[in-house]
């Protein structure tokens, strides 16, 4: 079992259960639908792009659920998550996509001014920088290409617990940013370990209100929920005063906040 199976798994389980709530697009989705979107993106990313097992796709967006279409839709083809810092300046954003050498950079439209300003250093010829170049939004954007893309299960190729299923960049506060790779098994096990730890179910609702470039947005309570049935409520970005009255209304159960969260809710 990999980290693809997760979703897949449970959208077979319970299909029609709400699975995920966009505050900002004011949408809800079933596991059943994200784990469609999660097929047309490794679909559209493999047959359009030709990304394959072991290429990195990134992306330069805030929260929103193209995140879990491609944590969960590259687990699919075997192809490697690596999320990007928004908050990084062009030239740090530089150095980790020379790093990672991502096929496919995924960029939001709020950040095509610093996306201008790494293609105008990209030096000629490198094939450490990105083939392709897509805007999340817009007719011709990565939103428009998913949907034309096959919802079907795509072919998936021989996957262990070994295969890596991303990569998430370290703060650099002592030097360069390094490339932490995470495999599926990591992730998968530390679903497993919080669903026991913390006694989840599926009555379960947890928000995410920090960035999903980082471990806590993406693995402290989505990927333990998705595993047990829960529900995920997703916020674009952090704000006191909605938080609070988000927590309460969603009826939340189990909250992630680091001490910068605790503080400015204080």
């Amino acid at each position: 079992m990999h980290v693809a199976d997760l979703l897949s798994t449970r959208a077979l389980l319970t299909p029609t259960h709400p699975a995920l709530v966009v505050l900002h697009e004011g949408r809800q989705y079933t596991f059943a639908e994200l784990n469609e979107r999660a097929s047309r993106c490794a679909n559209m990313l493999r047959g359009r792009f030709g990304v394959k097992k072991g290429d990195r796709v990134a992306i330069l967006a805030p929260n929103g659920v193209a995140f879990v279409d491609l944590l969960f839709g590259l687990a699919k083809i075997g192809a490697i998550f690596t999320p990007l810092n928004w908050r990084l300046t062009s030239r740090e954003l530089n150095y980790i996509i020379q790093d990672a050498e991502p096929k496919v950079l995924i960029c939001a439209s709020e950040f095509t001014d610093v996306l201008a300003e790494i293609r105008a250093g990209q030096q000629a010829g490198s094939s450490a920088y990105p083939e392709v170049y897509l805007v999340l939004e817009g007719a011709s954007g990565y939103e428009a290409l998913l949907e034309a893309a096959s919802p079907a299960e795509p072919e998936r190729p021989a996957l262990d617990g070994e295969d890596l299923l991303c990569i998430l960049y370290t703060s650099g506060t002592t030097g360069k940013p390094k490339g932490a790779v995470i495999p599926h098994r990591q992730v998968l096990w530390n679903a497993i370990n919080t669903v026991i730890s913390w006694g989840l179910s599926e009555r379960d609702i947890s928000p995410i209100l920090t960035p999903m470039f980082h471990a806590g947005g993406l693995f402290i309570f989505l990927t333990p929920l998705f595993y047990v049935g829960g529900r995920i409520i997703l916020a674009r970005n952090f704000d006191p005063e909605a938080s609070l009255r988000m927590i309460v209304v969603e009826k939340c159960t189990a909250v992630l906040g680091v001490p910068t969260l605790f503080q400015m809710w204080m």
